[in-house]
């Protein structure tokens, strides 16, 4: 499975964020990409306040995304709001290459006042969905800074975890030293989507990337401008990886 990884400047609209969006699967699909990831609330923008985000989630098209991955034949993972009944989700839709929604799945950990002004609390970590003989999770930001998601995706059979994020400065760190720990205390790919450029007072700090399964970069962003990364998963490599790094077999499930 090849992934594209785009890291963009936030959208100012849903009409704008769907044309980039085709924009965007149409060229990755041309790069030979069989998944697309964007951002955190890539349709919507993130911070941008309750009632945008009201105005927004009353706008979503997600039969127009879904068109979008059939008519270039690509898979999509893309944020945006969801509404279910009349709680808001900060939500990631899992989108196949023939147009139908896989798994949606609400953020669980919401971050501070930009997060819980906005969005209702999810209720469960992400489904396993396998998609070109690969089984993907997924993950939302600030989620992924909590070990416990990462593992019990890993657990519940995840080989790949995608993480659509808007993380800011000064939290690089997140980015360069928390998502490849995620990726080696797992022995997973760990997929980690950022923006770039500033929304209301954030600063966004780029640096996207691929971790392999030791914790490796595959690739990676830098922090400044809009780029789509591409990069290749390998089953040798997280075969390999998985036979040389033991931690899931030797946890002591006795004790914790």
């Amino acid at each position: 499975m090849r992934l594209a990884l785009m890291q963009s400047r936030p959208m100012t609209s849903m009409t704008k964020a769907l044309t980039r969006l085709a924009e965007e699967a149409h060229r990755a699909g041309q790069n030979g990409a069989n998944l697309l990831v964007t951002p955190e609330m890539f349709l919507s923008g993130y911070n941008i306040g309750a009632a945008a985000i009201e105005a927004a989630v009353s706008e979503m098209d997600l039969e127009r995304v879904c068109d979008i991955a059939r008519q270039h034949g690509i898979a999509l993972l893309v944020g945006g709001p969801d509404r279910v009944s009349s709680a808001i989700y900060n939500a990631a839709f899992l989108i196949d290459a023939g147009g139908s929604v896989r798994s949606t799945y609400h953020k669980t950990h919401l971050y501070g006042d930009v997060d819980r002004s906005q969005f209702t609390t999810g209720e469960a970590l992400s489904e396993i969905v396998t998609l070109d003989g690969w089984n993907l999770g997924v993950a939302i930001c600030y989620d992924v800074e909590f070990p416990e998601v990462t593992r019990a995706l890993t657990v519940k059979g995840a080989q790949v975890i995608l993480v659509p994020t808007a993380n800011m400065r000064p939290y690089d760190t997140v980015c360069t030293r928390l998502v490849p720990a995620r990726a080696q205390e797992n022995g997973v790919y760990v997929a980690y989507v950022n923006y770039v450029g500033r929304e209301a007072p954030f600063d966004y700090c780029g640096l996207s990337c691929l971790c392999d399964p030791t914790g490796a970069d595959v690739v990676r962003a830098d922090g400044e401008g809009e780029e789509t990364l591409y990069a290749d998963l390998s089953h040798p490599v997280l075969r390999a990886t998985q036979e040389d790094v033991t931690h899931l077999s030797d946890r002591r499930t006795d004790l914790y």
